[in-house]
């Protein structure tokens, strides 16, 4: 950046101030001849100054630089090396909807978005355990990432364009899902068309409170909406009876609806009322970070189409599959050394936390809350599932 020259003109101002004031002090005959003459040497030292700060002047070259105040992009640096310093992946997210974060009998976090933590830190670390789980409800969604004080987002949580702008940088849909409404069997209800004058809970400061009220002002019914800050208070306000329905994507809906006591009185209502393409977020500022993440999503989901699991990374590595063998690291490129990465993160991440297929089975499959995959599924299965290609 070329500097501003006016800290030099000042300079070179106030030097033939004073030089002009020597001159006039020599003028007046009330100094002695010892004191003219030392007036006319300084007088001579300031003119050689002035020449030397002219010059400078013509040659742009800066006396002192201007301090300058980096952008909030450019204050954080280097996350990779920051993560790697520390040890550990900062992840937010949650620990109260089984299927997608929740703890286990011995008090280990566990769930879909979890394992997409474990997935990144077996990436950069070589360990999937090493993450450290922050637990914030759907209202710290945006000053949390906003901070830059974790690494990742992933809380079931829906991209939109004011997010991105404001929040961070999605990485990659892991899941596409829509909203829809939980009701008591009792209540006879067979559409959502039908909650007219119902009190629905909703968690407030989420997309989903956004579109219950859409839908209802656009078809013309009347709501009386229960907001409440976090989701375990919502799920119980609904299990006692204070709301005649509950609302959040289709996917939390199955899985709170798992853990009332009695589940099969309760059913989900088949409309869905908005489109919830669900990423992790990484906060703004680190291309590199955005990169790596997206690229680690990316790999799992890859790693399933090319048949590769956690069972088998050893076996695939020595066949003659080149998608699959660049994929792992055994020959070729697709931007390891760029990322910072190593050659063979992937085949980590795979042995550690599996291919997408295995993640989502593990989480949120029949021996777990049972969603069905339908949209989810790879693409080359008829679903929406899709990543960047790794070359």
């Amino acid at each position: 950046m070329t500097e501003d020259p006016v800290p030099k003109k000042l300079m070179v101002s106030t030097a033939l101030l004073a030089l002009g004031a020597l001159a006039t002090l020599a003028c007046t005959g009330g100094v002695s001849q010892e004191e003219i003459d030392n007036a006319d040497a300084t007088a001579t030292a300031a003119q050689a100054r002035i020449s030397q700060l002219e010059d400078l002047i013509a040659g742009q070259e800066a006396v002192e630089p201007i301090p300058t105040v980096a952008a909030p992009s450019e204050t954080r640096g280097n996350r990779l090396a920051e993560i790697r310093a520390r040890d550990e992946v900062i992840c937010a997210s949650r620990n109260n909807v089984p299927g997608f974060g929740s703890l286990d009998e011995t008090g280990r976090n566990v769930g879909f978005d979890i394992d997409l933590c474990r997935a990144v830190a077996a990436a950069v670390l070589g360990d999937a355990e090493k993450i450290q789980i922050q637990y914030i409800t759907a209202a710290e969604h945006g000053p949390t990432i906003q901070s830059g004080d974790v690494d990742i987002l992933a809380r079931t949580v829906t991209l939109t364009t004011s997010r991105e702008a404001s929040w961070g940088n999605g990485t990659l849909t892991m899941f596409y899902d829509g909203q829809g409404f939980l009701v008591p069997k009792s209540l006879g209800l067979t559409s959502a068309f039908e909650l007219d004058g119902a009190a629905v809970c909703v968690a407030s400061g989420t997309t989903t409170e956004q579109n219950m009220a859409d839908f209802f002002r656009q078809n013309n019914l009347q709501l009386q909406a229960n907001t409440f800050e976090d989701l375990d208070v919502v799920r119980d306000s609904y299990a006692e009876g204070s709301c005649d329905a509950m609302t959040n994507d289709h996917s939390s809906l199955a899985a709170l609806r798992a853990t009332l006591t009695n589940p099969d009185d309760h059913m989900i209502l088949p409309e869905f009322i908005s489109e919830e393409p669900l990423t992790p977020i990484v906060p703004h500022g680190d291309e590199q970070w955005f990169d790596i993440v997206k690229t680690v999503m990316s790999g799992i989901i890859y790693a399933e189409a090319y048949g590769i699991d956690s069972s088998n990374v050893d076996a695939v590595a020595a066949s003659n599959d080149t998608k699959s063998k660049r994929l792992l690291g055994v020959e070729g490129q697709f931007g390891q050394e760029t990322l910072g990465l190593s050659q063979t993160f992937m085949q980590d991440v795979i042995r550690q936390v599996g291919n997408y297929g295995e993640i989502y089975e593990r989480n949120l499959g029949p021996d777990s809350i049972n969603v069905a995959r339908v949209r989810n599924r790879l693409w080359i299965d008829g679903g929406q599932l899709y990543g960047p290609p790794l070359r």
